[in-house]
């Protein structure tokens, strides 16, 4: 091989120092559909008492239309792929970034409780769609020598949206004396809570139009010239450009096209491949995390803990989300994936079960007993602390790596599908399970968490250092 065709293909590998500041932007423009995604999945958090009291709803309603934004999410997620690949990947962001815009508008000026649970869902379609198409477009842009590194934006983006809009419906809860209720701007408070998304909903559209389409899908529609251009921009100077638009054209001719059909098979109707998918994310779900992100305030005031400070609470967790996070992408690739997924397992266990404990206390005036709130809010911390480490990032990992590649696609569409499904299960169920015994909820979710360990002991196989082509 010769030096300069050497340098050619380090140079395939490796952003050009001036061209990486470019690159960060364009991936972290992407990842503001991720922000939006952890934003406008939490930030109902602050309005679920707010909704229970102006529309007077019990426990099973409120949950379902707390819940039904998850509908959206399963349609979005599942249709996001199809329409990229016919319109390209900015026009999905720019629609997502629309229908996350009208969806807070909507959101925050309801004409009745069903108009609301429909803007609801027009806001769950948008963050479906942002859940596939920013990791796909980063995917498509990065240079291969910091594929890994950018991917991780939108993880990153994330669980900073989620503690953003904690944040800031702590900060307008202050700001209308601590009632949800209270008047703010004209509304109500959870009215500007909601309302609120319009800002980054805006400027991840405008984002949209200040990064190029993906090279992937313009050689795809047969603009090779307008791909060159990008690659160059992207990769730096010193990359063969002719050879680039090759590979990717080689790549996407030679890909097989998965089916659902090529994941039936076994005596389960699924491949055990699959349902070892189906198994992580079910898991992943069922040990309760989404409560803490939907519902904390509503658990810690039903508690007897005062709404502010319940909103604190809510803020400070998903801090220690962000802190689990990037824990977690730290050691993903040093540590391994399946001994991080059983010391989260572990610690969730712990965690979970002294929230339990806890909970199973008779409230004194309205109130947990000192004691057992103070170690309700540290173990829910642990809780949210040791998922965020482990199940929280290893499980999209694991999705992305463990499928042979003649089934990645489609069984990675039927994985995050069976995601969708247990956090709706969850979601809509917790109103209800806390009404009839808060504590008995937590020792299901407690089982889920210390069922998880034998499964992964079991039959999950560690993919770190594995190439893609060795699953099988």
């Amino acid at each position: 091989m010769t030096s300069t065709t050497q340098a050619q293909k380090s140079g395939a590998g490796r952003a050009h120092p001036d061209h990486l500041g470019h690159v960060v932007f364009i991936a972290a423009a992407a990842a503001m559909g991720g922000f939006l995604f952890g934003y406008d999945s939490s930030v109902i958090n602050g309005a679920v008492e707010a909704i229970r009291d102006r529309y007077d709803i019990g426990s099973a309603a409120l949950a379902q239309v707390i819940a039904i934004a998850l509908i959206g999410c399963a349609v979005g997620a599942a249709t996001a792929g199809r329409i990229a690949d016919r319109i390209g990947r900015i026009r999905v962001m720019q629609i997502a970034a629309l229908l996350f815009t009208v969806s807070a508008v909507g959101s925050a000026l309801p004409f009745s409780l069903w108009d609301f649970a429909f803007w609801r869902v027009v806001g769950g379609f948008a963050i479906g769609m942002a859940s596939v198409i920013g990791p796909a477009y980063i995917a498509e842009v990065a240079p291969p020598a910091y594929r890994g590194r950018l991917g991780s934006f939108q993880q990153a983006a994330i669980v900073i949206g989620i503690a953003i809009s904690q944040l800031v419906n702590w900060g307008l809860l202050n700001s209308a004396g601590g009632d949800q209720r209270g008047k703010l701007m004209g509304l109500e408070a959870w009215q500007v809570m909601l309302g609120v998304m319009v800002v980054p909903a805006v400027l991840y559209g405008l984002l949209s139009f200040a990064i190029p389409e993906s090279p992937r899908f313009l050689i795809s529609v047969g603009k090779r010239e307008r791909a060159r251009e990008i690659l160059e921009e992207v990769e730096g100077a010193g990359v063969d450009l002719d050879a680039r638009v090759a590979e990717i054209e080689h790549a996407m001719k030679s890909e097989h096209k998965s089916t659902f059909k090529d994941l039936l098979g076994g005596s389960f109707f699924f491949k055990p491949i699959v349902w070892i998918g189906i198994g992580l994310s079910v898991f992943q779900q069922f040990v309760g995390i989404n409560v803490a992100f939907y519902y904390s305030s509503t658990l810690w005031q039903s508690v007897g803990v005062d709404p502010t400070d319940s909103f604190f609470y809510s803020f400070t967790t998903s801090i220690i989300n962000i802190v689990g996070t990037v824990i977690a992408m730290i050691f993903v690739d040093r540590v391994g994936r399946r001994p991080l997924a059983l010391i989260g397992s572990a610690g969730m266990v712990v965690g979970l079960a002294f929230e339990a404990w806890a909970f199973s206390f008779d409230l004194v005036d309205g109130k947990l007993p000192a004691t057992q709130g103070w170690i309700a809010l540290i173990a829910a911390h642990v809780f949210v602390l040791f998922f965020a480490l482990s199940w929280g990032v290893v499980v999209w990992v694991f999705l992305g790596e463990m499928f042979p590649n003649r089934l990645r696609a489609a069984a990675l569409g039927v994985a995050a599908s069976a995601q969708w499904i247990a956090n709706w299960a969850i979601t809509a169920s917790f109103p209800s399970l806390a009404d009839w015994n808060l504590s008995a909820t937590y020792v299901i979710y407690t089982v889920f968490a210390a069922l998880s360990i034998p499964f992964v002991l079991k039959y999950v196989k560690e993919t770190k250092g594995k190439a893609l082509e060795e699953m099988g």
